[in-house]
């Protein structure tokens, strides 16, 4: 493939090495926007629609890339890339509601309907723990979700019924991004001067990386601390493979892709080994300097304190890593005391699920007439549809396009952002959506905003929007492709199965024998195979990221990066979460920063009662699913893989008491 071709008339060309921040784009046009912070200057969105359908065709001349690149088939960059301090904000920043307003609100409330309405002085009560969607949970699903979460700090802020939030925090299975996202939330609510107290019967640093952002923390006297710092795990089960018969042919191309080395190896890789150090000492370090910041201590305090072993709660509560040792009821018994409420009445709450059905336009928080939509794609990434997929189990590309294509034929929405959290999967679903979301970006502002991980497919569908916000911890990059079969001739042997062929064709009996290797001429066929496709996406990344090809080969290869080490090497744009995201949407929209905008979410749940009752049945569905997927995930026939693998740390997702063996077989499975 010929290497794309940077038009340089509007690019300051900078070595490889330079940080993101540099590479800025040049333009005659540009309109001052009102911002939280600061004035910012950008040209009008840009959209032409003269769409070309030879947009990276698989072979494009040197000619043709460099017309890719001018914008010449009308989906080339439509927006002017600034560095992420001259990105708004979208700090969050409470107004108290008076006067008028605050009249109607209390009309509305008092006319709400009976689901809507709280007593006054309530305390919200929510349980943050086990998994946190980033999806929408319906009424109808369990556990909790980061938009509903994040929505009922925002209303709590303004709702006059309520007096203060109090947070059961529990071991928690999600990534660092939806952590900082909930954190942020916290201390935004605190601007409200309403208070907000974390109990934490058992608490790792990930929670107590939340319960540090509270007023207060309490503990009961047994409660189980571990602050003993962070490891990270990767499993190989190629012994066990050799053992029973089974011989993975995976081809992966970069250096850093890991994804099948649990299949194909026994050990962690050099390049592995170096990707997850980095990862591991970027979060820790984030870690150490957060709790150090709100403690007030140095940071080599803390992490002297950490290496302690320190587990018990009295010396937790000497050292003021908590603010006493108390049982819930306790803590329940000191609000009534401080809301003035008698000893013998109960003290007013209301819980996560019901609060989530107060609307935000009873509380106050009215919306302005321009619409953003938002569409959120969460877990791996499929084409099509399988027989037995369960509803919201993951992305499917047929869906996603729908939804894609019914904003950008809408002329109601003035913007859209795509909200990420995923691994990746089906390399094909990915370029398929990254096309759609390119074709989106040419008539409105696109944003892509990720949450615990954009890796692999996941930030081949980011790096078609206008820019690209993470949080400092996501988990992003991964531009590379897995993919692979299994020869089962020993296993096959071992049973006493045969299996003959008869086929006609050079290739054809590359995707149907399973029974014997390759022979060297499939081999090759195979390897090219997977090296066009990472070609392609990594062409691709250096097109939408505005880079030469050779800059982004050194930032690709499969690496892992977090949101802040990709921003300094531009592959993300800037660093916060969704309301960052709204407000570098409302600048690409020429939206003044403070003019109320309303979120359409397009991605609310709505099932069907067969999809209720499949929720009986859904392990036994997963597991018949699983077993399929274990011998047929990384085969030819499924296609390539661009996908991050299963990396596992602990005390960062999953619960640390888990049975090791299932823990293990979680692990692989997750990265197929």
């Amino acid at each position: 493939m010929s290497k794309l071709l940077l038009h340089t008339s509007h690019l300051i060309s900078l070595p490889s090495t330079a940080p993101r921040s540099r590479f800025r784009f040049r333009s005659p046009f540009s309109v001052s926007v009102s911002s939280i912070s600061r004035p910012h200057r950008l040209p009008p969105f840009q959209s032409t629609r003269d769409l070309s359908v030879r947009a990276f065709d698989s072979e494009p001349s040197e000619e043709q890339a460099a017309d890719e690149l001018a914008g010449k088939d009308g989906i080339g960059d439509q927006f002017v890339r600034i560095a992420d301090e001259d990105y708004p904000t979208g700090e969050f920043e409470f107004e108290p509601i008076t006067g008028w307003r605050g009249f109607l609100v209390k009309l509305k409330m008092l006319f709400a309907f009976p689901w809507e309405r709280v007593r006054k002085g309530s305390v919200l009560t929510m349980k943050l723990r086990g998994q946190i969607s980033d999806q929408i949970k319906s009424s109808f699903s369990r556990g909790v979700s980061l938009p509903q979460i994040c929505e009922n700090f925002l209303k709590a802020a303004y709702d006059p019924r309520i007096s203060g939030i109090y947070l059961h925090i529990d071991i928690l299975n999600c990534g660092w991004g939806k952590v900082e996202e909930i954190r942020r939330h916290i201390l935004n609510f605190k601007k409200s001067g309403k208070f907000v107290v974390a109990y934490v019967p058992s608490c790792q640093e990930k929670e107590y990386y939340l319960a540090c952002a509270c007023d207060e923390i309490y503990a009961p006297p047994s409660a189980y601390f571990s602050l003993f710092g962070l490891t990270v795990q990767a499993s190989f089960l190629r012994g066990v493979l050799d053992n029973i018969g089974i011989e993975p042919q995976v081809e992966r191309i970069g250096k850093y892709k890991s994804a099948g080395d649990q299949l194909a190896r026994r050990t962690m890789s050099e390049e592995n080994c170096e990707m997850l150090t980095t990862l591991l000492d970027n979060i820790y370090t984030n870690w150490l300097d957060k709790v150090s910041s709100v403690k007030g201590k140095t940071r080599e305090d803390i992490e002297n304190f950490i290496n302690e072993g320190v587990y018990q709660v009295d010396k937790l509560k000497e050292v003021g890593f908590i603010t006493n040792i108390t049982y819930d009821d306790e803590v329940i018994s000191m609000l009534k005391e401080r809301l003035g409420v008698k000893t013998d009445k109960n003290l007013p709450m209301v819980d996560y699920r019901r609060y989530s059905r107060v609307r935000k336009g009873t509380v106050g928080i009215s919306g302005g007439k321009d619409l953003i939509a938002i569409i959120r794609a969460s877990g791996s990434i499929s084409r099509i549809e399988g027989p037995l997929s369960v509803s919201g189990s993951g992305i499917i590309g047929e869906k996603f396009i729908e939804k894609i294509r019914s904003v950008r034929e809408s002329k109601k929405y003035k913007a859209a952002i795509i909200r990420i959290d995923s691994p990746g999967g089906d390399a094909l679903a990915s370029d398929l959506m990254w096309r759609e979301i390119r074709l989106l970006a040419a008539s409105k502002p696109v944003i892509a905003s990720m949450a615990d991980v954009a890796a692999s497919g996941g930030y081949y569908m980011a790096m078609a929007a206008g820019a690209i916000v993470a949080e400092n911890l996501t988990l992003t990059g991964s531009i590379g492709v897995v993919t692979g079969k299994f020869n089962l001739e020993k296993l096959y042997e071992k049973i006493g199965f045969n299996k003959e062929i008869i086929s006609r064709g050079r290739y054809a009996e590359v995707l149907a024998a399973e029974q014997r290797p390759f022979r060297p001429d499939e081999a090759e066929l195979f390897a090219k195979s997977a090296q066009n496709a990472y070609k392609q996406f990594r062409d691709k990344a250096a097109f939408s990221r505005s880079m030469t090809v050779d800059q982004m080969e050194e930032f690709a290869q499969g690496r892992v990066w977090t949101g802040k080490d990709a921003a300094s090497r531009g592959l993300v744009d800037a660093i916060g979460g969704l309301s960052r995201a709204v407000a570098i949407a409302k600048l690409k929209a020429n939206i003044p920063q403070d003019r109320q905008v309303t979120l359409v979410e397009l991605s609310r749940p709505n099932p069907s009662l067969p999809e209720i009752l499949s929720g009986l049945g859904s392990t036994l569905v997963g597991v018949d699913r699983t077993l399929k997927d274990l011998l047929q995930g990384l085969t030819f026939s499924e296609g390539v893989q661009a996908r991050m693998d299963g990396i596992m740390f602990e005390n960062l997702e999953g619960y640390p008491y888990a049975n090791p063996i299932l823990t293990l077989i979680k692990d692989y499975l997750s990265s197929l």
